[in-house]
């Protein structure tokens, strides 16, 4: 009998619903991910008050937006997280594209 596949590596342990839901939710959503969205949004808002392009903010603001969806996809994915989880972490992807 063959053993489920085990995936090494940040990107497809939490693709393939090997990161426990709390890991996925607490730590790399909420605490990692929103820290680089404030990061990013106020390196936005300096290049703004530095009179760079406006192009420029808008792409550093939006550059997180990738790794936001995908920690929010990863979770969705995950078979062993509560139901509370989804509308929690759709929440927070949007309050992300705000801060």
């Amino acid at each position: 009998m063959k053993s489920p596949a085990t995936h090494s590596g940040f990107w497809a342990q939490r693709w393939h619903g090997q990161t426990p839901w709390r890991w996925l939710f607490w730590r790399d959503m909420l605490g990692v991910g929103s820290a680089i969205n404030l990061f990013t949004g106020f390196v936005a808002l300096w290049l703004l008050s530095q009179d760079h392009p406006v192009a420029w903010a808008v792409a550093v603001h939006f550059a997180p937006l990738p790794y936001n969806a995908f920690l929010v996809r990863s979770l969705w994915r995950n078979a062993a997280r509560p139901a509370w989880t989804l509308p929690c972490a759709a929440a927070w992807l949007v309050a992300m594209l705000v801060v």
